[in-house]
């Protein structure tokens, strides 16, 4: 098991951070842009936390020692069904220097964005940025 997945459902937000590269990258389904750097991707997973409720990985993908990996979850966002997959890159350190997430279904999508735009406006303040 990936150590960002045993994290996630561990609830262990705070060692997210440890488990990404200095300059990771990453890539969300409701930005036009990739983000960049641990700082920032940290204050997302923050704010993710607070729009996912029951987020379990179904299953993951990807030889133990591979260096991507892809995570298939499944979560609520309000009342609503979400599923997605997390595909994850690990540099030669391990760390995770590409991260990039895809979303369904269009309509779970619009209700994640809107509580994203909200909780990552909070973790933003919360994080002095």
């Amino acid at each position: 098991m990936h150590a960002f997945r045993a994290a996630v459902e561990a609830g262990d937000f705070d060692a997210l951070p440890a488990l990404l590269a200095e300059d990771v990258v990453f890539r969300s389904p409701i930005a036009h842009k990739p983000y960049h750097g641990r700082d920032t991707v940290a204050v997302i997973l923050t704010a993710v936390e607070k729009v996912f409720k029951d987020l379990r990985y179904e299953r993951e993908i990807g030889a133990p020692d591979a260096a991507d990996r892809a995570l298939v979850f499944t979560a609520k966002v309000g009342d609503l069904d979400i599923n997605g997959c997390d595909f994850l890159h690990t540099g030669p350190d391990g760390l995770i220097d590409e991260f990039t997430v895809m979303l369904r279904p269009l309509k779970a999508v619009n209700a994640f964005a809107e509580q994203m735009s909200v909780e990552f406006a909070k973790a933003m303040e919360q994080a002095g940025r």
